[in-house]
């Protein structure tokens, strides 16, 4: 069977970039498949793939679904149901610890795009997986703009009923007006790459 001159041609490409996208990976490690959408699709599953099954009642937010509701306390212990205290308006949820460092070098990115967005704009949510006096003291040190909720790590925490079950800090979803799931990212964000991620 021999082959026309439009699939050689198409051949050749498919190899091409095939072979820029590992010189890339080789020259300059995984990192900029991870700030793309495809690539952080693809390290969603193979972590999702390989992480232990959570607690059969613990129901996990899907991309292109509502998310389930569930509840965290605020600094002061009062509940808030996620997604309806923030139904309305897009809303980022970004899950973090003091301990973290990738977490605390982002978390003045998220402050000031929080402050940018306005009354309409998408509101941004900080929920640490830590202790609660461990936060309140970080906070102290480095203060944000958007509400910070708390919850104790383990198996039923805010990351794994968001879709992070292997726990990899920090973690944000960006959830629509109606509490639908558009995007899971895994990793801290670059300066200026919140707005491109929530477009």
């Amino acid at each position: 069977m021999k082959l026309g001159a439009t699939t050689k041609l198409l051949l050749v490409a498919l190899a091409a970039a095939g072979l820029g996208v590992a010189v890339s990976i080789w020259l300059n490690g995984p990192s900029p498949l991870l700030h793309t959408e495809l690539g952080q699709r693809a390290l969603q599953e193979a972590m999702s793939a390989s992480a232990p099954k959570p607690p059969a009642d613990v129901k996990i937010a899907e991309r292109g679904e509502i998310l389930p509701a569930f509840s965290v306390p605020t600094l002061a212990g009062e509940a808030v149901v996620l997604p309806a205290a923030y139904a309305g308006r897009p809303l980022l949820v970004n899950v973090w610890a003091s301990w973290c460092g990738p977490c605390v070098k982002e978390m003045p990115e998220l402050d000031r795009y929080a402050r940018t967005q306005g009354p309409n704009g998408t509101q941004v949510v900080g929920i640490a997986l830590d202790d609660s006096a461990a936060v309140q003291a970080f906070l102290q040190r480095i203060p944000v703009s958007y509400p910070v909720l708390v919850d104790t790590p383990g198996p039923r925490d805010a990351g794994v009923r968001l879709g992070n079950p292997k726990g990899v800090l920090p973690y944000s979803v960006l959830l629509d007006a109606h509490g639908r799931v558009l995007k899971q990212k895994i990793g801290p964000f670059r300066d200026g790459e919140i707005e491109a991620w929530t477009d």
